[in-house]
Parts: structure tokens; sequence; C-alpha cells
């Protein structure tokens, strides 16, 4: 990389990290599995596949699907279980020095409180945890299994619940009419951060027997095709909430796609589906990343403060 380190550092919130470059929950495993590519110390962190309290099987495949400039994914949030990973998962990512933001799901206000419980039993300044991304892109068993993120009031809850002694970002939906409106309760609720956004709903079908590509039926787009979405999502939360911390998420393959998002106002970026085709996508984001800075003689905190300049003229 070229130009000062000092350069690419970025803060998220009441979290200082070295660059704005983290993975993104559901493409790089639940520990330290991309560490045989580079170093996840040098990331600005590592965010692991969404955990809930118990174990969860997932659904049944086929699970993936490539889809043009995208890729459909019906996983569905499988999972060993947060003491499953605190204990075999947690030390690895340790070891390999990297920032972790721990991704949790639940399927009742009170599995995202127990869950959040879990973490904030795991203390002490030898912790790599940083920060919690609660996703709430989830099915809402108590209210007709109704997305938490498709409500206010039900995010705004989720929130209000996950109190953990840890800064907590809200993993947002796209399938909304209205994402400021969950934003704010999200942020009502005690949300330290946005992290925007989760994938778009799709769906595929075998032309040859009509019925859908994936064994769980629809499930997320993400990828390249995905990436203007994921900018107006962050644009538009910038504008109507210009102190909150936002992660941009959404078809980042380049670094030129990384600067995009900061300029939209976002403070760091998850690179995701580009992982699934290049493991070592994360770092050349970065590299790239720093070279665009170096040329163009600026820094990430200064595209930060001009997004914010932004919003208040």
């Amino acid at each position: 990389m070229n130009g000062d380190p000092a350069d690419l550092a970025t803060q998220v919130g009441s979290i200082s990290l070295p660059n704005p470059i983290m993975t993104a929950s559901g493409t790089s495993g639940h520990g330290a599995e991309l560490g045989d590519y580079g170093a996840l110390s040098a990331l600005g962190a590592v965010v692991v596949k969404s955990l809930s309290v118990n174990p969860w099987p997932g659904n049944p495949a086929p699970r993936v699907h490539e889809v043009g400039a995208g890729m459909l994914n019906s996983v569905g949030l499988q999972g060993p279980g947060l003491a499953e990973w605190l204990e075999h998962d947690l030390p690895a990512l340790r070891d390999s020095g990297a920032r972790v933001v721990v991704s949790i799901w639940g399927r009742s206000v009170a599995e995202y409180a127990e869950a959040a419980a879990l973490l904030g039993s795991v203390g002490g300044a030898e912790s790599p945890i940083v920060a919690v991304e609660v996703n709430v892109s989830c099915p809402n068993v108590e209210d007709r299994s109704r997305m938490f993120a498709h409500s206010a009031s039900a995010t705004s809850d989720v929130m209000a619940a996950t109190e953990c002694g840890r800064p907590r970002w809200a993993k947002l939906s796209p399938n909304v009419t209205d994402l400021i409106d969950i934003a704010a309760g999200a942020l009502a609720g005690g949300a330290d951060g946005l992290t925007l956004v989760n994938t778009l709903l799709g769906l595929a079908l075998d032309l040859d027997t009509g019925r859908p590509v994936l064994g769980g039926g629809g499930g997320g787009l993400s990828g390249a095709v995905m990436h203007p979405v994921a900018v107006r999502a962050v644009w538009e939360c910038r504008g109507a909430f210009p102190e909150a911390a936002i992660v941009g998420v959404g078809g980042v393959g380049t670094g030129l796609d990384a600067v995009e998002f900061l300029m939209a106002g976002a403070d760091a970026v998850q690179v995701g589906t580009a992982t699934f085709r290049d493991p070592r996508a994360p770092w050349k984001v970065l590299r790239e990343v720093a070279d665009w800075c170096h040329t163009n003689a600026t820094s990430i905190s200064e595209l930060r403060d001009k997004a914010r300049r932004r919003v208040a003229s």
C-alpha cells in the first residue's frame, strides 16, 4: 500500500479502526478461515457469520446460486450457537490479531437478549470483540414471522434488548418502503450505528421443472447487482442522521466501490460476496483504497468529513 497508514484510519462511532475495510457477515466463515489468504489483523475488522444462542441447521441444499452480476443465497443462518463459537472459533480470531465484530440473530426479542447477555459475559482487555452487529433481517415468530427489520418498533425493541456493554450496529434490510423510519427506530432503541444493507429478496427458477433453484425457495440477492441500492441507503441515512455511525455493505468488489460508499457517508465498508470469487478480495479492496487516497492526496477522515459537510450544507 502506498501513502501513510494514518491516512486510512477511521472512526465508527466510538470505535477507532486502522482502516475502513471489513469482511461482511456470512461471507468469511465463523472464525479465522480467511486467515489462509491474508493477515486478518491488517483489515479494519472481521465480521463473523450471524450466530444465535442455540445451534441452527439452516436451510436445505442447494443454498447458493449465481445470477448474472450477483448471487442468491438461502443458507438460512446455519451456525454452531454462541457458546460453541466462543469456545472453538473466537480463540483463533484472537490469536490472529483480528478486531472482531460479532453478528447475532434471533427469532424473538428474548432470543436476541440471550445472545447479547452471553456476549456481555465475555469481557477483559484481551477480548478481540470490538462491536456487535445485530442482524434484524430475521423472521419474528412473535409477529407472524414478519421480519424484525420491516418494523420500526420491532427493530427498536430488539436494539433495546441487546445492550451488552459493546457498541451495537443494527443491520437493516433494503426490502422496506421507508428505510429512514426503520433506521430511526434502531437508533431510538439504542443502536450505536447502522449497517446498510442486508440482501434484497430474490428468486431463481429451474427452467426444466419450473421450481425454485434453491432448496429454501427464495433467497437473498447480493453482489455487484445491488451496489447502487446500498449506496442509496447510505446516502439517505447519512442525510437523515448526520452523526450516526454507518457501515456500508453491498456489491463491493473494488477500491472504487468502497470509496463510493465513503463518499456517500459511510464510516467503514464491508466486503462480502466478492470473497466467494476471490478470498483475497478484502485485502485487494484495501490496497486499492490506499492507492486511491495516495493518488488523490486525501484520507479516509477527510472523506468522512466531506460527507458530513455535505449534509450540514
